[in-house]
């Protein structure tokens, strides 16, 4: 049986990366999604492939700092297909990278409202509906950077990703009682049109740099972390909540 069978998801962030990696797995393993992204485009290719491999999945384009558009994606999984029970907050952005006396007030609260406030909304209008349901996983993608490594020049990013495993522990403490669960991955480097390594500019030397910081000596593909996702949606992490999941190639270890 597949392990998401019959289950409803909500993911941001899907148009790449890993959130669209994500999306894939979960339509094979059974899952009806309501996929976010800012790309209607790339949104729409994702859902037509889903459809072609026999998944159901519906998209709305949106920006995840817009607490209406949060709302939007639960009220789509009530309506189409009948509740919620698994929400991935994936989307995010690295932002403004600056040393702190020249970060930009408009930086460090896009990145803030990007990859904390967004969470915020997230679980603000999916708890209720998970509570419905009387049970729910709820996952964010939050980093190493923050939490166990600190990198230069990433203040807002690191500021916002450690925010995120703070919200998921007080959340995982408070709606356990109602049967939800609530966890973040914390993924290492992966190779994303947001990663370092594809930024304009960056050339083998930045690619082997990265690779070099993790003790298996290589990045990750979406794909990778997205299994680790899919064991935090499922019945097989049944007892787990309140975790910051490290799926991160030993970057947080490392010292070679």
């Amino acid at each position: 049986m597949a392990a998401l069978s019959s289950k409803v998801a909500i993911i941001t962030g899907a148009s790449s990366g890993i959130g669209r990696a994500t999306a894939k797995l979960f339509a094979r393993e059974g899952a009806r999604l309501i996929l976010s992204g800012r790309r209607r485009t790339a949104l729409d290719q994702l859902v037509a492939e889903i459809e072609a491999e026999g998944g159901e999945a519906f998209a709305i384009d949106g920006d995840v700092r817009d607490e209406i558009h949060a709302q939007s994606l639960v009220e789509a999984a009530t309506e189409k297909f009948g509740g919620l029970d698994i929400a991935f907050n994936n989307a995010g952005t690295t932002g403004e990278m600056a040393p702190i006396s020249d970060l930009s007030t408009a930086g460090w609260q896009e990145t803030i409202e990007t990859n904390l406030t967004s969470a915020f909304f997230g679980a603000k209008y999916q708890v209720p509906a998970m509570a419905a349901r009387g049970r729910g996983s709820l996952i964010f993608t939050s980093s190493f950077v923050g939490h166990t490594a600190g990198m230069p020049n990433t203040s807002a990013y690191a500021a916002a990703k450690a925010g995120l495993v703070g919200l998921t522990q007080s959340l995982a403490a408070e709606l356990g009682p109602k049967g939800i669960r609530v966890n973040a991955i914390l993924p290492g480097g992966t190779d994303t049109p947001m990663s370092f390594t594809n930024a304009p500019g960056a050339g083998p030397e930045v690619l082997a740099f990265v690779e070099g910081l993790h003790a298996l000596k290589r990045m990750a593909k979406p794909e990778e972390i997205a299994r680790s996702v899919l064991y935090l949606a499922s019945d097989a992490s049944s007892f787990t909540t309140g975790t910051a999941m490290l799926v991160d190639g030993g970057v947080s270890i490392n010292r070679t």
